[in-house]
């Protein structure tokens, strides 16, 4: 089944499967009732500092190509959770990633490099809506 990457406040279809929200911050102002993910995972969402240094709260904004490589060094600590996404596809299962409403071109999103680094091993590409 596919990796599909979505905004969190994008519709839900009954295809999207496990929504998995993989921001550092939990949207404000969502009450738990609200909620569009299945789950929370932050420690699949940039570390605070590197999301600080994006948005330029430390200095002069990263490019994503800065970004990109910062962040693909930081999900080696995430192995085993990006395993058990690739092991949840792999099985046949659907997976929707979930960024910030303020990301609003997957292709500079992290959303899409997490999406790369669960597909490889289940030989499927993402689906990005």
């Amino acid at each position: 089944m596919p990796v599909r990457t979505k905004r969190w406040n994008d519709p839900a279809l009954a295809d999207d499967g496990f929504r998995l929200l993989v921001t550092r911050y939990r949207p404000r102002g969502v009450k738990k009732a609200d909620e569009t993910w299945d789950e929370w995972w932050p420690e699949l969402g940039p570390s605070r500092a590197l999301h600080a240094a994006f948005w330029g709260k430390t200095g002069r904004p990263l490019t994503f190509a800065e970004y990109a490589p910062r962040y693909l060094e930081e999900m080696q600590a995430q192995a085993f959770r990006i395993r058990a996404l690739h092991d949840r596809a792999a099985a046949g299962e659907t997976i929707t990633l979930l960024c910030s409403s303020a990301c609003t071109d997957p292709s500079r999103c992290h959303r899409t490099l997490l999406a790369r680094l669960i597909e490889p091993a289940s030989g499927r590409r993402s689906q990005r809506r």
